[in-house]
């Protein structure tokens, strides 16, 4: 009785024990599947997104150049030399006007591009004459013999006179410009204004760099 009773319970025992490993074995590869799978799609997905080229586009901005002889910078220096402004004298060739006498004068030049100047002046005996030039400036030559750097200009504009009419008409001029130190240069210039008749004259003198 006791002995069928052993026989009966061990049966049992052995039965469940049986069935707990079965089930513990399933969930296990079950567990060993789903985590074989996960890797799977883990790794397709990591090689997917490391498998797309990454483009970087690097803009390079464009930026406009501008010719720095193209400047126009007021008193700057220009191929003639630098910007000054000077007293001298001027000698009548011709003419009725201040121009065509001898006179006082004070004359300048401010550089604007490095090619380019405007060279006020004003030329005063009795009366007055402003003369309105703008200039292109020219590279300068050594004079061995002179031991100076000669530099030649050439322009034109207007000429106003405070005379009897305050007329005014238009003006040629052309000159040189000396350095004489870093200081120093002198001009030489001559002028041609057509106001009530033509006047010439020759303008001398020393202008102060800066």
């Amino acid at each position: 009785m006791n002995f069928i009773f052993l026989r009966n319970l061990f049966s049992t025992f052995s039965l469940v024990a049986l069935a707990v490993i079965t089930c513990g074995l399933s969930v296990k590869a079950n567990a060993a599947e789903i985590q074989r799978a996960s890797s799977t799609n883990q790794s397709e997905h990591t090689t997917e997104v490391n498998s797309k080229p990454v483009q970087k586009t690097l803009e390079t901005p464009v930026v406009a150049q501008i010719n720095p002889d193209l400047y126009v910078e007021p008193g700057r220096r220009t191929r003639s030399g630098s910007s000054y402004i000077g007293v001298g004298g001027n000698i009548g060739l011709t003419g009725d006007t201040a121009v065509g006498d001898g006179a006082f004068a004070v004359f300048s030049k401010i550089g604007l591009t490095r090619s380019f100047s405007a060279r006020p002046s004003a030329v005063i005996n009795d009366d007055a004459v402003f003369l309105l030039p703008v200039t292109i400036d020219f590279s300068g030559d050594n004079v061995p013999e002179a031991g100076v750097r000669v530099s030649p200009y050439l322009g034109g504009g207007i000429a106003i006179s405070t005379g009897d009419g305050d007329t005014f008409g238009a003006l040629i001029t052309g000159g040189l410009d000396v350095p004489l130190s870093s200081k120093f240069t002198a001009n030489t210039s001559a002028n041609v204004s057509f106001l009530d008749d033509t006047a010439v004259g020759l303008q001398l003198g020393v202008g102060y760099n800066f």
